[in-house]
């Protein structure tokens, strides 16, 4: 099945998730190693993410989904 959704970047995902407050603070915490994407450690905060990704940081874990207007949990 192909979906037309755009991936997102982690820094913005993590800010639109409520995770971090600003895009300096998903740097931080991304470029010291403090988030996992898929249960690896992920230091680039351009990683595009996809339908299904599980994110973690600071032991919250949110998913990544398809509808832009549903929250990311």
């Amino acid at each position: 099945m192909t979906t037309d959704v755009e991936p997102i970047k982690l820094d913005q995902f993590l800010k639109k998730a409520g995770a971090v407050q600003t895009g300096g603070e998903a740097k931080l915490f991304i470029q010291n190693g403090d988030v996992k994407v898929n249960g690896k450690t992920e230091t680039r905060r351009g990683r595009k993410l996809v339908e299904g990704d599980r994110i973690t940081l600071l032991g919250q874990t949110f998913v990544v989904t398809e509808d832009p207007d549903s929250e990311p949990y």
